[in-house]
């Protein structure tokens, strides 16, 4: 999910916790674990840095470690140390409890979305990506928003927030139902697909539609049961030559193929360089596929420049290559 709605759930995770009578019991402990929550709620994130870094390491990065099993415990504990140092009379297993219950929210609700996570690590590297509910989901995001201003205007933060997420869990339900049912209508459109992928997006009734059958990719949406493909691309395994060889070692590509479940190749040869491009078929807008990776290589197969990332018209590409080789 995005940054303000996590934010909203870790106000909504404290106010929850005021049903924990330890919490109730003084106003230290509910400070603190509001205080908490609203940390334990954002911390996953902490890898949003690397993008400071480099596209192909915030890429490659992003939502793994942080969001994995054995991180989801360690931030719980830091968090809650670090929350009964300001709050030194607070109750430490319980905040330690209600942090625990906020990061693991927190990387709970991002399997979800059509990025997802690698929440199963260490036992699995492959990412959950289950693409029910957008990154930004209005509907999500302005309930919690109503929660918080009933909690303001005097309202039972445990009971209200205990009421909303009882909404929420029947909304997931009811998302997961729209998914099928735009499922099958892609098997009714596509009936060889071997793969489906399936996205929210910020409009209630439509999805982006990736699927693969043994010889062609098909690009599309879907309205409700109704689906739509845009665009037919014939399927063909990337070339086991040293020009591919070459190019999945540059940083940028081998960042991409590492996420992208689902992409076309191309290969354009000019006078002084080849260009190798992947193109992911998730994330059709307007026509564009922006998120891509590119790398140039000269003839004899070294890297001039690279880039993996979204952009959005081919004029912008260039100019981020320009800078890459600059």
């Amino acid at each position: 999910m995005d940054t303000a709605t996590h934010v909203v759930m870790g106000f909504a995770i404290g106010g929850l916790a005021t049903l924990d009578p330890v919490v109730a019991e003084t106003t230290v402990n509910t400070q603190s674990v509001l205080v908490a929550a609203i940390i334990g709620s954002q911390i996953p994130d902490i890898d949003t840095f690397l993008k400071l870094k480099n596209n192909a390491v915030y890429i490659r990065n992003h939502r793994g470690i942080t969001h994995s099993l054995p991180a989801v415990l360690l931030w719980s504990i830091l968090v809650a140390v670090f929350v009964h140092l300001i709050f030194p009379g607070s109750n430490l297993a319980h905040l330690w409890i209600w942090s625990l219950v906020a990061v693991s929210l927190h990387v709970f609700v991002d399997i979800f979305n059509a990025y997802g996570t690698q929440a199963l690590r260490p036992l699995s590297s492959k990412w959950v990506a289950l693409g029910m509910i957008n990154t930004f989901d209005p509907y999500i995001f302005g309930i919690h928003v109503i929660g918080i201003v009933i909690w303001m205007l005097g309202g039972n933060p445990g009971n209200t927030f205990l009421v909303i997420y009882v909404i929420m869990a029947l909304y997931y339900l009811l998302r997961y139902i729209m998914q099928q049912m735009v499922k099958s209508a892609v098997i009714r459109t596509v009936p060889d697909a071997d793969r489906i992928i399936i996205a929210s997006t910020i409009h209630f009734n439509q999805w982006r539609i990736a699927v693969t059958t043994k010889d062609h990719f098909y690009v599309g949406r879907a309205y409700r049961r109704s689906v739509t493909i845009f665009d037919k691309f014939k399927r063909i395994p990337v070339p086991d030559t040293e020009i591919f060889r070459a190019a999945k070692k540059d940083k940028n590509v081998s960042a991409f193929l590492s996420f992208s479940p689902v992409y076309r190749w191309e290969l354009k040869k000019y006078d002084d360089f080849t260009e190798v491009r992947f193109i992911d078929l998730r994330y059709r807008s307007n026509g564009h596929y922006p998120f891509v990776a590119i790398v140039k290589l000269t003839d004899d197969l070294d890297i001039i420049t690279s880039y993996t990332g979204w952009v959005y018209s081919e004029e912008k590409l260039r100019k981020k290559l320009r800078v890459a080789t600059d």
